[in-house]
């Protein structure tokens, strides 16, 4: 079969025509359709810390900057970056910054380990708290107690989090920025955020009624109110057979942890 080399060349030439058409046309559109950076966008993201936790509530910094470069969030929804970063996203704004007085620090409310509150079975799953939650509750005997499988661990995206041996979670106060993923994604809800300069903690989170506590764990709150009267500052009340602190009344006095009979309530950062 004898090949037309006339046909194919012409055939090439209208082929490469096409494409020269086409991606003058393509260039036109985009040149026409842009859009535009917002340069108070890339301020904003530039400020913000990177962590990408989305403890704002956003997928990511970028989707934080865009609602706040945007006027659609607060500026305040960033925990990560703390006061430093309140006032250079005001001042980018051009709103005044409300600054924290006190950084807030992740607390675990638990000090029953492996050593203090017994089991109720042998769980050999996902090493995992929720997986084991998922099981009537997790295997401590005490409904309310830390299970101990570390999932704290995995949620800080800061290494402020670590297990000691007794299988307690132990939060480095340096190393946290209150981003309050492990709040969020306790199956127990052993943590909380409390501000870094008040050191009086009841750690416990138990409404089980005193008999029942003192059964199925060694430093539980009994709710026997010794601590309740030794206040002098009444920060401390007694709610479901729990005491519960109010660290906007605490003194960091420590009387409540000197009259404490089962050691609940520690001194300490």
């Amino acid at each position: 079969m004898q090949i037309d080399f006339r046909s194919v060349l012409l055939a090439l030439g209208a082929l490469g025509a096409l494409g020269l058409i086409f991606g003058a046309g393509l260039a036109i559109a985009a040149k026409k359709f842009a859009v535009q950076a917002d340069p108070l966008y890339a301020q904003v993201l530039g400020v913000l810390p990177g962590a990408n936790c989305g403890a704002c509530g956003y997928p990511g910094c970028a989707g934080y900057a865009t609602a706040v470069s945007k006027r659609l969030v607060a500026i305040d929804k960033c925990p990560v970056g703390g006061n430093d970063l309140l006032g250079n996203l005001g001042r980018l704004m051009g709103v005044k910054a409300k600054l924290a007085a006190d950084r807030l620090v992740a607390t675990p409310y638990c000090d029953g380990g492996c050593a203090e509150a017994p089991t109720r079975f042998s769980y050999e799953g996902i090493q995992d708290c929720v997986a084991v939650v998922a099981l009537s509750g997790g295997d401590k005997a005490c409904q309310y107690g830390c299970v101990g499988y570390g999932t704290c661990v995995k949620l800080c995206k800061f290494g402020a989090i670590t297990m000691d041996d007794n299988r307690i979670p132990v939060v480095d106060a340096d190393k946290c920025t209150a981003c309050g993923l492990c709040v969020a994604g306790c199956p127990k809800d052993i943590f909380s955020l409390r501000p870094a300069g008040k050191h009086v903690h009841i750690r416990c989170r138990s409404h089980d009624k005193g008999a029942v506590v003192r059964k199925i764990c060694s430093v539980g709150c009994i709710a026997c109110g010794l601590c309740v009267k030794a206040c002098p500052v009444d920060a401390i009340a007694m709610s479901n057979f729990l005491a519960q602190i109010d660290y906007e009344k605490c003194i960091n006095c420590g009387r409540c942890v000197e009259k404490c009979p089962t050691k609940t309530i520690h001194s300490g950062l």
